[in-house]
């Protein structure tokens, strides 16, 4: 495998990760204690921290992306493994 198709999977990874982790973390301003701002929605976050959320889905992304790199090369489970149409019938 290139090390474009690495970059590629990897940002598509990091992506799908980051939107994962947009929810884990924030408190709304009823959970915080805080006062809204006039016109602000009842689910606006607080604490919304855009660097934490990066870091994680670098780290969580990075990880997945190596076992996935791991697997391909390995070929601990291929197409084959997941097949249902064996186990029917």
């Amino acid at each position: 495998m290139g090390w474009t198709s690495i970059l590629a999977i990897y940002f598509l990874v990091w992506v799908m990760c980051a939107f994962l982790m947009l929810p884990f973390g924030v408190q709304t301003a009823d959970e915080a204690g805080v006062a809204k701002v006039p016109g602000q929605a009842d689910s606006a976050p607080v604490n919304f921290r855009p660097g934490r959320v990066a870091l994680r889905a670098t780290i969580l992304a990075a990880l997945l992306t190596g076992l996935y790199i791991a697997n391909f090369e390995f070929g601990w489970i291929g197409v084959e493994a997941l097949d249902i149409t064996n186990y029917i019938g």
